[in-house]
């Protein structure tokens, strides 16, 4: 394990590029943000998520659909 300071991406005080393009279900405070973000239920963001995995741009391309 690094010590120069990285942080992982599930660290909710980081908020790297890595934390933007993917969503995180298993995370309640990623659901509340993607689902808001989306405008869209906690359950329609799992169901994306599900369907074209947890890249951020696929779901959001899901369900602009």
């Amino acid at each position: 394990m690094k010590s120069n300071g990285d942080q992982m991406s599930d660290d909710r005080k980081s908020k790297g590029s890595q934390d933007r393009s993917r969503i995180n279900t298993s995370e309640d405070y990623e659901v509340r943000y993607w689902s808001k973000k989306f405008g869209v239920s906690a359950d329609e963001l799992k169901a994306a998520v599900k369907k074209v995995g947890s890249s951020a741009a696929a779901v959001e391309k899901e369900l602009v659909k």
